[in-house]
């Protein structure tokens, strides 16, 4: 398998792991956004806590030039870690909510 392939399934199945995670109060759906043609994925929540409108992003994952770009993560875990769990090279990893500046001091890819 190739490298797109197996990067575009790992992500496919961290983020249903992660939708199975409902939250616990107000009437909120976890939904899953799989573009595989541009290699866009997410999981928002939508719906209603009370009287309050809930429409919230909460993981972002890009595939960019043979890298995974965590664009987003409002979870408390650490993805970038789990991916390199599953197999990902750290220099396959970006950090795209980090500044291009701070991104040197991390220990993932910088672009």
């Amino acid at each position: 398998m190739d490298k797109l392939t197996r990067y575009r399934q790992l992500v496919q199945q961290i983020l249903n792991d992660y939708s199975e995670q409902k939250p616990a109060n107000g009437n909120i759906e976890v939904e899953t956004i799989f573009d595989t043609q541009r290699d866009h994925y997410q999981i928002v929540h939508v719906g209603w806590e009370g009287q309050d409108w809930v429409h919230s992003c909460i993981i972002h994952i890009d595939i960019k030039g043979g890298k995974i770009w965590l664009q987003w993560n409002g979870t408390e875990d650490d993805i970038a870690a789990n991916l390199v769990a599953a197999g990902v090279p750290k220099e396959d990893i970006v950090l795209g909510f980090q500044s291009p500046f701070m991104r040197q001091f991390t220990e993932y890819a910088v672009s």
